[in-house]
């Protein structure tokens, strides 16, 4: 993965993310390492952590936009450049990441 990639990606906040993931327009995606994760996650979202997704790629889904999240939020844009890279051209990061989901005192859930 290129860590100085130029790939242009929308960026949105949590309460975009939150109101994608109560239509399910969208799938998304916590790059976090597993035991960032199961610390405290956005119900519902998968785990891929950075280092691995580049061999986890078949796993996501191509018909509809990808969100993804990380801690405060550079991961989860570096992760979303490499995915519009790799033909996910609705690839999105949330701004915040999880630290700003909790800040807002929106649920989590803990593994």
């Amino acid at each position: 993965m290129n860590p100085f990639a130029t790939q242009t990606v929308l960026v949105i906040d949590v309460a975009a993310l939150e109101r994608s993931m109560a239509e399910g327009s969208a799938h998304v995606l916590d790059v976090r390492d597993e035991w960032e994760y199961r610390r405290a996650h956005v119900p519902g979202v998968l785990n891929v952590p950075l280092g691995q997704l580049p061999r986890r790629l078949p796993e996501l889904p191509t018909d509809r936009p990808i969100l993804v999240i990380c801690e405060h939020g550079e991961r989860s844009l570096v992760a979303a450049q490499f995915l519009a890279s790799r033909g996910f051209p609705a690839a999105a990061s949330i701004q915040g990441g999880t630290s700003a989901w909790i800040a807002s005192r929106r649920p989590v859930e803990r593994s």
